[in-house]
Order: structure tokens, then sequence, then C-alpha cells
């Protein structure tokens, strides 16, 4: 997908221009994972230098997936040339300041907060992320305090954060309950003037000053009813004065397709699919054979098959039979009427009888343990 996320830092670049945007905001993650792939740190790169080129100013937090030592290297010689790196916790009160005609606006930018590391350190009350990020919030506040009256608010924060509606994670969402109890109200940014929060991959405006943008991208096919983009925010005097999503381009969408083999080759109606990535769930009664190879040659970027034959019992399979005992034809002929939902044949269970014996070295081991089958 590398292709596709340069075209999204390309339409992020027309963006900024056609808007006059005088911020960008990453709020992690920026990469999948903490050993990113060198391909991937090279676009990474050219999309900062791309970013500190235009008009606009960059700032950056890292996420949970990101390693927070790696994407903070150089960050106080980088940002001489208008990219804010901000992973580390201790600066979470010390904004990236940036001025309008309205006066002066702090931007905060508070990374993934891991409370298992900041317990000790912060002397954290509880051990979660609401507790974490509320010492962070504290400290945002006690520095705002400090400054000119009128200056306005940007917060960064990366967790997940739950408003009154309810919010579905994504499958492509890695977990961080493991640090600590994960959810965190929006309370915790109540009074600055607007927070950009990163974690979640769908978009979520959680009230009108706390919103996810979510990915740019979608990274798994619980994300393909998603509406990727990017939230265009204007603060005025008075803080935010509004806020709009534009909409990213989709190079390639997204398609869960569902139904017997032969009806999903032949429906003129699936046409419009034949370019998206596909998850297709076959139920035919008896599984067809070859069928990746043939749903390719119509959907050429399926990625994921799996077979729901139609009135199938769940749990019903044989692989819930215990193997201790039993001998390697009783298994052998479990796992064929698993795998394609019906018992061998009497030519086929002999056949794999034979099969059997030609891999003991007892030849009558398995005609003894089955006898009468066959």
């Amino acid at each position: 997908m590398l292709g596709h996320q340069a075209a999204y830092v390309d339409h992020l670049l027309e963006v900024v221009e056609s808007e006059r945007v005088d911020l960008v905001v990453l709020a992690g993650d920026v990469y999948d994972r903490a050993l990113p792939p060198v391909d991937a740190v090279r676009l990474a790169n050219e999309a900062f230098t791309r970013v500190a080129a235009s008009r606009a100013r960059l700032v950056v937090t890292s996420g949970n997936h990101d390693s927070a030592q790696r994407l903070g290297f150089g960050s106080e010689l980088i940002d001489a040339a208008g990219v804010h790196l901000r992973t580390h916790p201790a600066g979470v009160g010390t904004p990236v300041l940036l001025g309008d005609e309205h006066g002066p606006v702090a931007v905060y930018g508070l990374p993934y907060l891991d409370p298992d590391h900041l317990r000790e350190p912060w002397d954290l009350p509880a051990r979660s992320h609401e507790a974490a990020l509320t010492e962070a919030m504290r400290r945002v506040r006690a520095d705002l305090s400090g400054r000119p009256g009128g200056t306005r608010s940007v917060v960064l924060a990366h967790a997940f954060v739950a408003g009154q509606a309810p919010v579905t994670p994504s499958e492509s969402e890695r977990d961080i309950s493991v640090g600590g109890v994960s959810i965190v109200p929006t309370s915790v940014f109540d009074g600055v003037s607007y927070a950009a929060l990163g974690h979640l991959h769908g978009r979520h405006a959680l009230t009108e000053t706390v919103r996810y943008s979510g990915s740019p991208l979608a990274y798994s096919f619980s994300e393909a009813d998603h509406r990727k983009g990017s939230w265009l925010v204007d603060l005025d005097a008075g803080g935010l004065a509004a806020a709009e999503f534009v909409d990213a381009p989709v190079p390639r969408s997204l398609a869960r397709l569902r139904g017997v083999l032969d009806d999903l080759l032949l429906d003129p109606a699936l046409a419009r699919h034949e370019s998206s990535w596909v998850q297709a769930t076959l139920t035919d009664e008896v599984r067809p054979r070859e069928p990746m190879e043939r749903l390719r040659r119509r959907f050429p970027h399926t990625l994921q098959l799996s077979w729901e034959p139609a009135g199938a019992r769940a749990g019903s399979g044989a692989s819930f039979r215990p193997a201790a005992g039993r001998s390697d034809h009783a298994i052998a002929l479990d796992f064929l009427e698993e795998l394609r939902g019906r018992p061998a044949s009497d030519v086929e269970a002999a056949l794999l009888l034979d099969a059997c014996d030609s891999c003991t070295p007892d030849r009558d081991l398995d005609r003894t343990a089955d006898a009468g089958v066959g």
C-alpha cells in the first residue's frame, strides 16, 4: 500500500495549499511498528520534508505503534525546519507556539502515554490511561495559565477516548488496555480550544472540540464502511470557529462479499468490486475446488477467503473431536469431512486407508483399528 500512502501525501499537500493551512498535526501512529520498513521511513521523510517546504508547520507525536525513541531522534534539530516531533512525556507541558491575526496559539503534543511507565515518575493515583492523560493535561493547563489572556490551545493526544456515543474499534488498531484501563473520557480535554486525537482508525466527533480524524487509508476489512480523510479546523479569536471533514482519495476500495462461489463469479452487480480489495466468504454446501484461484480471475485483489457452508452448525466440525486413541485413518476421514462439508465415499475411504497403510511400519495397524470401516 506504499503507493496509496504516497498518494495521500500528495492530497495532503494539495489541501495545505488550496485551503491555506497554517498547521498540520499528526497524533500518531506514524508507523505501524516500532521497527518500520525502510521504504516506510523513506516515505515519512519525504512527507515531512514536503510539509516543511510548504506554508504549514507540522507537529507530530508518537503513537502506541511507534518507537518514541526512534521517531524522536534529532527532534531538537528538526524543530528549526518547522517540523516538531514530540515523543517524550517530559515535554507535554511545553508547547509549539504559533500566531495569527487573532493572537497566539499554543500547540501541545502529547505522545502515547503508557501508565505502567509513568505511574512511578508521575506519581499517578491509578494504573489507567485516564490518570496519565489527566496529569499530562494538568501540566498543559499549568503552562497555559501563565500565557497571555486569549491564547488559544490545540492538544494532540493518542488514546482511546470515548464520548456519549459508543465507539467501535477497528481490527487493525492495537489494543492499549495492556498498559492499564484504556478508556479516557472527553472531559479530560475540557477547556482547550481543540483536541486532535489519534489511535482509532475511524473518524469520530466526540464533542465539537474533541475529534478523531481516523487513518487516511483503510487497514482492515472492518474499515470497509469508513469515510477516510482529515478535519480542516478553523480557529478564530474565541477558539474553534469551524471544522469540516475533507475526504481523502480512495485508490482502491474494500469489499466484503458473501455467497455461493458461482454466484459471486457471475453476478453482474458485483462488477464494481473487480478492482477492490476483496474479503470473500463462501457459503457453498460443499467446499469448491481451487476457490481462491477462481475468485482472483474475476477479483484479482482478493486478500481473504473463508468458507461458512449454509446450514452448518457452529462448533460441529471434526476438529473438536479428540485425536488420542484414534487411528490415522479415522483422523484423515474427519479432516476430509470438515474440509469439504461431507463425508468420504466408500471408495475414497478405501483410498485413504491404503495411503495411511503405506506410511505405517505395521501395515496391519490401521486396518485393525479401523475394522469394519471402508
